[in-house]
C-alpha cells in the first residue's frame, strides 16, 4: 500500500485516536495536525502554493545549510508523494523565469553568495524529479497570481 500524508484536526483529542495513528505509524504514513475548517481527517490538496519573499529566501532554502536544504527537499518530495503538486511563488519582479537566474549572483543573509546557475539547476532538477514548478511574480501580484494557479488547476481536474 502507497504512504500517504494526511491531516488530522488539531481539535481531535490525541489519546482517543490512537489504534488509527498506530496504524499510520506501522505504514509509514505521514499525519500533521492542524485546524481543519471541516472533518476530522483529510488528505492535503491536488495543489499548493508556497510563496517566497524573494530570490534571497529560495535560495537559501535550497542552496544553503545542510538542514535547510534537506527540510526542503522533504517538503517537495511528501507533497509528490502525497499528490499533490507544489508551486514555489517568489515574490521577485527582477525575474520572470528559471532561466533569467543564468549569470546572476546570489547574496544568502549568511554572507554567502552563490551563482544563478546553481540555484537555476536544483530548481530545474527539483521541478524535473519531483513535478514542482517555480514562477515568479511582484510582490503585489502575488494574490492575484496564487488565485490564478488555484483556479487553473482546478478547471484542469476532471469532474
Amino acid at each position: 500500500m502507497r504512504k500517504i500524508y494526511l491531516q488530522e484536526d488539531s481539535r481531535q483529542k490525541k489519546d482517543k485516536h490512537t489504534l488509527k495513528n498506530e496504524f499510520w505509524a506501522s505504514q509509514g504514513d505521514t499525519v500533521v495536525r492542524c485546524k481543519l475548517p471541516w472533518g476530522d481527517y483529510c488528505k492535503p490538496p491536488a495543489i499548493s502554493v508556497d510563496t517566497k519573499a524573494d530570490i534571497v529566501e529560495i535560495a537559501q532554502n535550497m542552496c544553503g545549510s545542510m538542514k535547510e536544504k534537506r527540510r526542503f527537499a522533504d517538503e517537495v518530495k511528501g507533497a509528490r508523494d502525497s499528490g499533490c503538486k507544489l508551486v514555489f511563488l517568489i515574490e521577485d519582479a527582477r525575474y520572470n523565469v528559471v532561466a533569467d537566474l543564468y549569470g546572476e549572483r546570489i547574496h544568502l543573509h549568511t554572507g554567502q553568495t552563490i551563482g544563478g546557475d546553481q540555484l537555476a539547476l536544483a530548481m530545474e532538477t527539483m521541478a524535473a524529479r519531483y513535478g514542482c514548478e517555480f514562477m515568479f511574480c511582484r510582490p503585489e501580484d502575488a494574490g492575484r497570481v496564487i488565485k490564478e494557479v488555484l483556479n487553473n488547476e482546478a478547471e484542469e481536474k476532471p469532474e
